[in-house]
């Protein structure tokens, strides 16, 4: 099983308070809805990934896309969209985002929030493009009626939309599917009192609409449900880290899919009571392509066995139900957690044995490899110490 992480190439917000002001270098990206003393206000937060990266990884690990496009079975891979939460203020109990593939191309520019004058470098509210005369499309458009590799669209299921206030026009335009369609395009994540409020939204669709060419990739616009923007009783105000951040957690886009394979000779441990080393860490990295980890696994106390070679050397493999999972070094958080469908331990003749894709790690940070695997009933976390760090390339 495999993850990879791929960092944005451009984000800011856009807001109705200053609808001509750029927010390409803030540090943070905002969604709300909030009254001032004239109206109710809204922000939204714009944000892009390289499509050549996406296609050149999906290539590469021979996802092939199902058909015919539009059913949500047969997907072999997973694609979420992460914010990490750095502020919310007066939340409800429960609310949702959503995530909508945008329209039109825009600029991110170089400005702030509270740049005096306001910076028109890149997008605002009021326009897509650096300057004040390149105005998102507020007029409801199809999508071009697309037909091949078993995929249709009606000409009247995907449109695009805007904000829909005449004293607010703009807001960027995007994709959704109307309530008839059986083809949605975008994503939603739900909250409630207990959420962590991190952003974690399936955009697998989407992704899959830009890998073949039925999309162009625009990028997405997040924003909260139509009922909580432009709010004239409460404040609703959600921060996320932006890629200008100078944290450890930027926006990413976290691609899975399965790579998972046990196809082994090697006796498998049937005792909780496990040894488990990694044989080949070199330590250092750089931050490009990928690293296969090789494991060796023996019980505690080997059986005796009648050979001339040390009972302690000979290879065992962990049950199926095992996994590998990667965590800061600093901060002690996991950067990917043990997961039973993308993180699951392969093995063949040799080993147990995973792959990592240093590309997808934010460079010059030490990580650990951890192993949790479930032997006799017993689930185990195994930390052998194995450090490495990431560098950059160049």
């Amino acid at each position: 099983m495999a993850k990879y992480r791929i960092f944005p190439i451009k984000d800011a917000f856009i807001s109705t308070e200053k609808p001509l002001s750029n927010t390409g270098r803030d540090e943070l990206l905002e969604v709300g809805g909030y009254p001032t003393s004239l109206t109710g206000q809204t922000n939204r937060t714009l944000i892009q990934f390289d499509t050549e990266e996406i296609k050149q990884l999906l290539t590469d690990v021979n996802i092939q896309m199902p058909v015919p496009i539009g059913h949500t079975n047969g997907y072999n891979f997973r694609a979420n969209l992460n914010l990490q939460l750095n502020y919310a203020n007066a939340l409800p109990i429960g609310y949702t985002v959503n995530v909508h593939p945008l329209a039109e191309p825009w600029d991110e520019g170089t400005g702030k929030y509270g740049d005096v004058p306001a910076n028109t470098s890149g997008c605002s509210w009021g326009n897509r493009l650096s300057g004040t005369n390149h105005p998102w499309n507020t007029t409801p458009a199809n999508i071009t009626t697309t037909s091949g590799n078993g995929f249709t669209l009606d000409v009247m299921e995907l449109h695009t939309t805007s904000s829909f206030a005449d004293a607010t026009t703009g807001g960027g335009s995007w994709y959704y599917t109307s309530g008839s369609s059986s083809i949605p395009l975008s994503g939603s994540q739900s909250f409630n009192k207990n959420s962590s409020n991190d952003l974690e939204v399936d955009i697998t669709r989407t992704i899959a609409y830009y890998m073949n060419n039925h999309l162009t990739n625009n990028g997405l616009l997040v924003k909260l449900e139509d009922s909580l923007e432009f709010n004239q009783s409460s404040s609703v105000n959600i921060k996320y880290y932006g890629e200008d951040t100078n944290t450890i957690y930027p926006p990413f886009l976290e691609i899975q899919w399965r790579d998972y394979s046990h196809s082994s000779t090697l006796s498998e441990v049937t005792d909780s009571d496990v040894v488990v080393s990694l044989k080949n860490n070199k330590g250092t990295y750089t931050d490009e392509g990928k690293q296969r980890f090789r494991l060796h696994v023996r019980p505690q106390n080997p059986p005796r066995t009648f050979t001339t070679s040390s009972a302690y050397s000979v290879n065992y493999t962990l049950p199926t139900s095992s996994y590998w999972g990667i965590r800061d070094e600093n901060t002690e958080e996991m950067v990917f957690d043990y997961d039973k469908e993308y993180t699951k331990i392969s093995a063949d003749n040799n080993s147990n044995y995973f792959d990592v894709y240093m590309s997808g790690l934010q460079p010059e940070r030490y990580y650990r490899l951890l192993v949790k695997t479930e032997i006799d009933g017993t689930t185990t976390v195994i930390d052998d110490n194995q450090i490495f760090k990431v560098v950059r390339n160049g």
